[in-house]
């Protein structure tokens, strides 16, 4: 009896998930058309060189991010998006850095690799001097060297021994789940922590503060200081740089460093911008429901951003393009993002969502908001979406990334990524997912370093990306239901 029961599930389960694959109408011939504009008449390449190569870096509150999003919002415009703006919110003071001189001038002389942190202070005049090395001190020792610290150039951190060497685990490559996110460091702990440094420094007011990181082979691991109000100028060492001149500090011999840095705060315009655009629904039941795709326009300082994330602003803009050049009339609204502040704390996707989807006030907003597909973390080819555990979801988008295995696709994982736009999204009960794309590299080298570069990108791969973000904005745009959510996820 026992097997006859259990039989009799398992027909049940087969035929409600072959009921379910066949509720999935794609239309393979439209597939067809947006992968022929996307592969063969691209205009992606074009996107992505001007955002790294013509406008650089694009700091958060920045010159070159406005540049960057105005000549953004303009594109669009050309392209014949509609609505295409900028949403501003307010950020706080920018920054941006005008001189920069590191180097080693005794007992011979060698240009240092190093970076500023976004939001130091400005150095009040050049240094010439012999810096002062108190990594290897705990906070009595360097209370009473306090009267040798003002003024002078301080080497703050222990010699590096530890280094970022693991990219993150190819999830879909694996069978079994794998840990999801960066890999962790697991650097001793040091003699004094930042937060009593910071106050060290506040109080004895160094000229110029130099640390390393957990970069090697030149690789700087650049972001800002802390709550981007620090009183110290603070500029990052190339590890191996920073590790030469301690130990020869160590061993007695007399060194000697030439140090300028010179930046300024930008406080005329305290906002920083989303950009926004759309193409609009033609069902009437349907049309004010929204499909989103987006990713973050904004980039550290040190490269030009190329894989976090020009490349995900270029192939979101690049989507919106394809779907409009081929003419698709979508029933619900498919809008687009390119987010500021993502760097900082999610802070511009944030400011969208509070603007337009939380609370009371904007219920009715939030009920007609469908999905959200973001592409930030990772480079190279969409392999599939994180499904944040969303079980329900798992047989539609098997379905929809079934069409594009020949152009390098490989499946879903139902596990969360955490760290980037579409947490903002989730938070207030919206459907929300993330690509997966490849990590080689990525973490050791690209996130957050000097060389994320246009070399760090094959422009070919972008296309692909575009097609696939393309195409699941249209099936979803177009699909009869909404995405659905699992039991677990909050209420809309």
């Amino acid at each position: 009896m026992k097997c006859h029961l259990l039989l009799i599930l398992v027909v049940i389960s087969l035929l409600t998930n072959s009921v379910a694959w066949a509720q999935e109408p794609i239309d393979r011939d439209m597939i067809a058309r947006i992968k022929d504009e996307g592969l063969n008449h691209s205009q992606v390449e074009d996107t992505f060189t001007h955002f790294t190569e013509d406008i650089g870096p694009r700091l958060t509150g920045s010159p070159a991010h406005r540049q960057a999003a105005e000549w953004a919002r303009d594109k669009l415009q050309e392209w014949g998006l509609s609505d295409a703006h900028l949403e501003p919110f307010e950020f706080g003071r920018g920054w941006t850095m005008d001189k920069l001189t590191v180097e080693m001038v005794a007992p011979r002389y060698l240009p240092l690799v190093g970076f500023a942190e976004a939001w130091s202070p400005s150095m009040l005049k050049e240094v010439v001097a012999p810096p002062v090395f108190i990594g290897d001190k705990n906070e009595q020792e360097i209370q009473r060297l306090r009267s040798k610290l003002k003024g002078a150039i301080v080497l703050s951190q222990p010699i590096q021994t530890v280094f970022e060497r693991a990219d993150r685990p190819q999830p879909t490559l694996s069978e079994k789940p794998v840990a999801i996110g960066q890999p962790r460091r697991t650097a001793p702990p040091a003699l004094v922590n930042r937060q009593t440094m910071t106050l060290l420094f506040s109080q004895a007011r160094p000229a110029v503060v130099l640390r390393p990181n957990f970069g090697e082979h030149g690789t700087l691991f650049v972001q800002g200081v802390p709550n981007r109000d620090a009183t110290v100028p603070s500029i990052v060492l190339s590890s191996e740089h920073y590790n030469l001149i301690a130990r020869m500090l160590q061993r007695g011999i007399p060194v000697k460093l030439r140090v300028n840095l010179k930046t300024r705060f930008l406080t005329r315009d305290k906002n920083s911008y989303n950009v926004i655009a759309e193409l609009p629904g033609t069902d009437p039941v349907l049309r004010d429901q929204i499909v989103m795709i987006g990713a973050h326009l904004d980039s550290w300082h040190a490269g030009t951003g190329a894989t976090d994330n020009a490349d995900g602003s270029a192939v979101v803009m690049e989507a919106l393009r394809i779907l409009k050049s081929i003419g698709i009339r979508p029933k619900r609204t498919i809008r687009m993002a390119l987010w500021s502040g993502e760097e900082e704390g999610l802070l511009g996707s944030k400011a969208y969502v509070a603007r337009h989807l939380t609370g009371e006030a904007n219920k009715s907003e939030r009920e007609k908001f469908d999905v959200y597909f973001n592409l930030d973390p990772g480079t190279g080819p969409i392999y599939g979406w994180y499904l944040e555990n969303n079980e329900r979801v798992r047989p539609i988008f098997d379905q929809w990334l079934d069409q594009f295995h020949d152009v390098a696709a490989r499946k879903n994982i139902i596990q969360p990524i955490g760290n980037t736009d579409h947490l903002s999204f989730i938070a207030v009960g919206i459907p929300g997912f993330n690509a997966v794309q490849d990590y080689t590299n990525y973490d050791v080298r690209e996130h957050h370093t000097n060389v994320d570069t246009f070399e760090r990108v094959n422009l070919t791969e972008l296309r692909q990306c575009a097609v696939v973000m393309a195409s699941f904005a249209y099936l979803a745009a177009m699909r009869a239901e909404r995405i659905p959510f699992t039991a677990n996820t909050p209420p809309r």
